[in-house]
């Protein structure tokens, strides 16, 4: 890659580092695994950049790459695999901690199929219309509504059970 497009790159990638984690975060629900897929992301940028700066939305289409590392990295058997026979105690809260409510929706995400999720964090959590959600996961807009539908659904259904285990 030549010089102008490496710095070009560096800047880009510079400059939106801090939402593309978020947007990682919100999909995976964990710090870690943000910074992974984010990582991978980015990797995959380098490659492309040549081709992408020329682009006329390309935050369109970093966003769209990024959601697809997610569910991509969903669906390898590796994901799948548990480390623990069941989920480690969380530790204790710091004080002024997120309340009930948002841990048990936070949950609640995490249990919703893959496609589901990705619907729900890019157009409620992100605020993207329902056009460009339907672009990024390459599909029809009816698509993205009807699972809006389904994940909304089963998260009102699952942060009501978490909610009254906690009451």
């Amino acid at each position: 890659m030549r010089r102008q497009a490496r710095d070009e790159y560096v800047e880009y990638v510079t400059g939106r580092i801090a939402p593309l984690r978020r947007l990682a975060y919100l999909l995976c629900g964990d710090e870690h695994h943000a910074d992974d897929i984010v990582q991978l992301t980015i990797e995959k940028l380098y490659r492309r950049w040549p081709r992408v700066r020329a682009l006329e939305h390309v935050d369109q289409y970093v966003r769209q790459m990024l959601v697809r590392t997610f569910l991509d990295e969903r669906r390898r058997p590796w994901a799948r695999v548990g480390l623990f026979a069941r989920a480690p105690e969380p530790g204790p809260r710091p004080a002024g901690g997120e309340p009930e409510t948002a841990l048990a929706v936070r949950a609640a995400l995490a249990r919703v199929p893959p496609r589901q999720q990705a619907v729900l964090v890019l157009r409620y959590l992100c605020d993207l219309p329902v056009d460009e959600v339907a672009a990024i996961l390459n599909c029809s807009p009816g698509t993205v509504k009807s699972q809006c539908s389904r994940g909304l659904a089963a998260m009102r259904r699952l942060v009501g059970d978490d909610l009254q285990r906690t009451v």
